[in-house]
């Protein structure tokens, strides 16, 4: 479900915006996989207003079935988040960007802003997409009964950081307290695989974001959507798969760059 609301989505001050986002999480992840980044971004601009979506199969969707394309996914964001003010900005991690993608190329109406991270789609070959040397870790992930093993090994293939206790204790918590069902994720998987965008130039402003030091993703899977969307790439040189958890104030930086907050004291509601 999307959380928060507002009054106007978007207010132009000159050549600097303020607006409401929305942030849409990857595979078998859920809002509260934002972690703190969540707060260190409402704190940078304390003028936005941001809110998460959980897609279907996980967080407090978790007892639906995920859909299989992300079309229908996209959908779905889209009637869920109906009481949030349009247009907005959506920022997508991974699978959370092809959806974001989607409704921006599909309703741009809808979107004052696009924001993929750590993204790929179909305009990649599928060993860009997952890299082959993760493929029997990928396996051996869905094949792990053990809450608390499963959650430190993707922590361990998303993150290049050491592993971060405190982080793996919340997924831990997370996946106990809303479990994600094996069928859901495999639904995911397909439907990422199937995804292919229109290459288009897209009609709101976008920015891409990755790192070179992704270890389950190729980077140039994210240069090709820039490449087809005719819009801005910006590589960090070390971080993992999961950028908002390895290089937090980098993104942050990268927002401000591309998208501007309005000035201080202006009122976003006017």
């Amino acid at each position: 479900m999307a959380s928060g609301g507002g009054k106007n989505a978007l207010v132009q001050q000159g050549r600097n915006f303020v607006m409401d986002w929305l942030l849409i999480r990857g595979l078998a992840r859920e809002g509260a996989h934002w972690g703190g980044w969540l707060k260190q971004l409402q704190h940078a601009r304390p003028m936005d207003r941001f809110h998460t979506l959980d897609l279907p199969g996980t967080g407090g969707a978790r007892n639906l079935c995920s859909p299989t394309s992300i079309a229908e996914a996209r959908g779905y964001a889209e009637k869920q988040s109906l009481q949030l003010p349009r247009p907005l900005g959506l920022i997508g991690l991974s699978l959370g960007g092809m959806v974001a993608l989607d409704w921006a190329l599909e309703n741009p109406e809808d979107c004052a802003g696009l924001v993929l991270i750590s993204s790929s789609s179909g305009l990649s070959t599928p060993w860009r997409r997952m890299k082959p040397a993760q493929w029997p870790n990928v396996v051996r992930l869905m094949a792990q009964a053990n809450i608390e093993a499963r959650e430190l090994a993707i922590l361990s293939l998303t993150s290049n950081r050491p592993i971060n206790g405190a982080v793996a204790e919340q997924w831990r918590a997370i996946q106990l307290k809303r479990p994600v069902r094996r069928a859901n994720v495999l639904r995911q998987l397909y439907a990422a695989s199937r995804y292919k965008p229109r290459a288009q130039n897209i009609k709101v402003p976008a920015l891409v974001l990755a790192s070179k030091g992704d270890r389950l993703t190729d980077w140039r899977c994210s240069l090709a959507l820039a490449e087809a969307l005719k819009c801005p790439l910006e590589l960090h040189p070390a971080a993992g798969h999961d950028l908002p958890l390895d290089a937090p104030q980098w993104l942050i930086d990268q927002l401000a760059t591309h998208f501007p907050q309005g000035l201080p004291g202006q009122n976003p509601t006017n």
